[in-house]
């Protein structure tokens, strides 16, 4: 029997779900091409309740200005499909995009939850941002803080939250039905994986995580965070297999070893920039996709610290 009981519970819930077609969700899948990132809508067919997953907000970095264009469409789905939205999820706190999840909540409702090692990540991005004394070090910016295992449901699904770190602290994979939604872990398998190089990182914790989420049954649906198209591919996409990601992942596909990921890792990580975004969606989303309070002239302003990183 395996050691990892929430592994365990997470397979015996997609075997569920692959032998009952009534517990299988709903996906639909919004890209937003500036950003190369996939939000979802999960929904249970029978009492419509649904789940947002890493919902983007628009961000002009030049000009400093949001819009909600990627949201409103997120919005019309709903809407049209006349949808009850319970949870607003957030894998990780996103370092290419900041969270569109308070501007949702206020149009459709529903609790904002994250991983519990957010707590780790604000710790960390407080200091290098110099965050007041108004900026809480504890997820009270979040409803609902998932630990690794617990369960929770939209409508009549079973869903299962999963503690994969090694891209940061934080991330979390979160298996709804048949389904895993497994944010910034693991790409398609033409282009491999995340890197491991932000504060917190590990290219080792990454690769353990990422063989625990491919030990779920072969026929788990993989919904990715990102796509950005590997060479000779012309197509944006974002759903996979676990079996298609152990037989082809040109990163973590079966055979090779935490040592040979690490080595990977670890030197194509040292010839990647950072995130375009990185320093406002941080800043952002450790406040659960609010921006800083505003200043005595009711303007909020993003920093950037200089010579810090």
């Amino acid at each position: 029997m395996s050691a990892d009981r929430h592994l365990d519970d997470a397979s015996a819930q997609v075997d569920r779900a692959r032998a009952d077609k009534r517990l299988r969700p709903s996906i639909a899948g919004f890209f937003d091409e500036a950003t190369n990132t996939v939000s979802y809508v999960v929904h249970d067919p029978h009492t419509l309740d649904a789940a947002v997953i890493d919902s983007v907000l628009d961000f002009e970095a030049a000009s400093g200005r949001t819009s909600n264009g990627s949201a409103d469409r997120i919005v019309e789905y709903v809407t049209l499909n006349n949808l009850k939205v319970t949870w607003h999820i957030e894998t990780h706190a996103h370092a290419d995009h900041i969270s569109a999840a308070p501007y949702l909540q206020e149009k459709l409702g529903g609790k904002l939850a994250i991983g519990r090692d957010i707590i780790r990540v604000q710790e960390v991005f407080g200091k290098l941002f110099n965050a007041g004394t108004d900026f809480e070090r504890d997820g009270s910016q979040f409803d609902k803080l998932f630990d690794d295992g617990e369960r929770f449901s939209v409508g009549e699904l079973e869903g299962i939250a999963l503690h994969v770190p090694g891209h940061t602290p934080a991330d979390m994979a979160f298996i709804i039905g048949d389904a895993a939604f497994v944010g910034d872990t693991i790409f398609m398998p033409d282009f491999g994986t995340a890197r491991a190089d932000f504060p917190g990182g590990d290219a080792g914790q990454l690769f353990r995580s990422i063989r625990r989420l491919l030990a779920l049954p072969d026929e788990t649906r993989l919904f990715l965070c990102h796509d950005y198209k590997a060479p000779g591919r012309d197509e944006y996409a974002w759903e996979t297999t676990v079996r298609q990601q152990r037989e082809e992942n040109v990163h973590v596909k079966d055979g090779v070893t935490e040592e040979e990921f690490v080595a990977m890792r670890t030197s194509r990580d040292k010839t990647l920039a950072m995130p375009k975004l990185i320093m406002p969606s941080v800043q952002v989303n450790i406040r659960g996709g609010r921006l800083p309070e505003p200043e005595d002239n009711g303007v909020s302003y993003i920093k950037i610290p200089v010579n810090a990183v």
